[in-house]
C-alpha cells in the first residue's frame, strides 16, 4: 500500500524510495518487528487466562519436558501472522500477484495450524485435527496458490491476446521452460514436468510447511533457521526478479517475484520479535499455527522463484528432521526396531543426554551452513 507513495516523486524525491523493493523490505521487516515486540507480552498474557494448562506435552517425549514446559500457551504463531500480515499489506505492492499467493497459502496454512492447536488445547490431548483433514485443506490451498502463480508467470511471458484456458493449458502440455525444474549448478532448465509441475509445486509447499512443524520440537529451534531461510531467499526473489541479476548468474528470470522480498522482510523481522519470547525458556510456542504457516510462506516462494531444490538445501535443516522421522517409521513398522532413541531427530539428542540450548545452538549453526551452501549455488554453475 505504502508503495503508492512512489507516483509523488515529482513533489519531493524522498517518495523515490517507496518505488526500491529493497527500502520496502527494510520498512517491512522493522514495522513487523516492532509490532511483534509491541503485541506479544499482552497477547501471552491473554493466551494464559485463555488456555490455562497450555499446550499437551507428549508423556512419551523426553521426560523434562513434562517439568519445564508444561503450562507453556501454545499458538503463539499468532504474533507472528499478524505482525507479518499486517506489514506485508503496508509495504507490499497489493497489485502483485505472487504477493497475494503466497499470503494464502500462509494464512491458510496458519488457520489450519490454529484449528489443529485449538483442538488440542480443548481436549488437552496432543492429537488435533486428522492427518488426512489436514492435508486435504493444506493440498486445497496450495493447489490455488500454486495454479495463480504459475498463471501469472505464464501471462507475464506470453504475448497479450492469447491469455485464455486453452492456450494456458497448450503451454503445460508443450513442455516450456514455464514446466520445468531448475537444478541448482546447472544453467538453464533441468527436469520437464509438463502439467505435474502442479502438482509438483503442491508437494513442495505442503511437505516444507509440515517439515517445520515437525522441527519445531524445542525453544527457538524453529524461529531462527526459519529466519535464516527468509533472509536467503530475501536475497533469491529480488536477484530472480532482476533480469541483470538473474541473466548474469544463469538463474531463472520470472518478472514480479521480487516483491516477495517485502513478505520475508516482514517474515524476519516478525519472527525477530517472536524470538524475544520465544528463546529459551519460552514464554509461548508457536505451535502449529506458526510452524505450518511458515513452512508453507518458504514454501511458496520457493515454487515462485523456480528454487525448489535449492530450498532443500537452504531449509536442509527442516529436510533432516523429516527424514529423521520417515526413517523411524519406516523402519519400526518393517523391523519393530527404531533407529533413533525418539524422533524428530532433536529428541534423538536430547535422549542421548545433550541440553536442549546446546541442541538449539548447534541446529542453528547447521542452518547457517545449509543456507550459505544454497547462496553458492547461484554463482557456482
Amino acid at each position: 500500500m505504502l508503495q503508492l507513495l512512489g507516483q509523488f516523486t515529482a513533489q519531493s524525491q524522498f517518495f523515490n524510495l517507496f518505488n526500491y523493493i529493497t527500502f520496502r523490505t527494510g520498512g517491512a521487516m522493522f514495522t513487523a518487528m516492532i509490532m511483534a515486540f509491541a503485541i506479544g507480552a499482552p497477547f501471552i498474557a491473554w493466551l494464559r487466562r485463555r488456555q490455562g494448562k497450555g499446550q499437551p506435552i507428549r508423556e512419551d517425549g523426553p521426560q523434562g519436558h513434562l517439568l519445564t514446559k508444561k503450562g507453556t500457551p501454545t499458538m503463539g504463531g499468532l504474533i507472528i501472522l499478524l505482525s507479518l500480515g499486517i506489514s506485508s499489506l503496508l509495504w507490499s505492492d497489493l497489485k502483485n500477484p505472487y504477493v497475494w499467493a503466497v499470503l494464502l497459502v500462509t494464512m491458510c496454512f496458519g488457520a489450519i495450524g490454529f484449528v489443529d492447536d485449538y483442538a488440542k488445547v480443548a481436549k488437552q490431548h496432543h492429537g488435533g485435527l486428522s492427518a488426512r483433514m489436514r492435508l486435504f485443506f493444506e493440498f486445497a490451498a496450495a493447489a490455488v496458490a500454486s495454479v495463480a502463480m504459475l498463471v501469472a508467470e505464464w501471462v507475464a511471458k506470453t504475448p497479450s491476446g492469447v491469455h485464455d484456458v486453452p492456450h494456458f493449458i497448450h503451454a503445460l502440455m508443450s513442455g516450456q521452460p514455464l514446466t520445468a525444474v531448475a537444478l541448482p549448478f546447472v544453467i538453464g532448465w533441468g527436469i520437464q514436468l509438463f502439467a505435474f509441475y502442479i502438482l509438483f509445486m503442491m508437494v513442495v509447499i505442503v511437505g516444507f510447511g509440515n517439515a517445520v512443524n515437525l522441527t519445531d520440537g524445542l525453544d527457538g529451534l524453529a524461529i531462527v533457521p526459519v529466519m535464516i531461510a527468509a533472509g536467503t531467499f530475501g536475497m533469491i526473489s529480488y536477484l530472480v526478479g532482476r533480469v541483470d541479476y538473474s541473466t548474469y548468474l544463469g538463474i531463472p528470470h520470472v518478472a514480479g517475484v521480487g516483491e516477495l522480498a517485502t513478505i520475508l522482510g516482514a517474515l524476519l523481522g516478525a519472527s525477530l520479535g517472536f524470538l524475544w519470547y520465544n528463546a529459551p525458556p519460552a514464554r509461548v510456542f508457536m505451535g502449529d499455527t506458526g510452524s505450518l504457516a511458515l513452512g508453507g510462506l518458504l514454501g511458496a516462494v520457493a515454487v515462485a522463484t523456480k528454487h525448489e531444490i535449492v530450498l532443500a538445501i537452504v531449509g536442509g535443516l527442516f529436510v533432516l528432521e523429516t527424514l529423521s522421522v520417515m526413517v523411524q517409521v519406516a523402519v519400526f513398522k518393517r523391523t519393530g526396531k527404531r533407529v533413533f532413541l525418539m524422533a524428530p531427530i532433536h529428541h534423538h539428542f536430547e535422549k542421548l543426554g545433550w541440553q536442549e540450548p546446546t541442541i538449539v545452538i548447534r541446529f542453528w549453526i547447521i542452518s547457517f551452513i545449509f543456507a550459505v551452501a544454497g547462496l553458492a549455488t547461484l554463482k557456482l554453475r
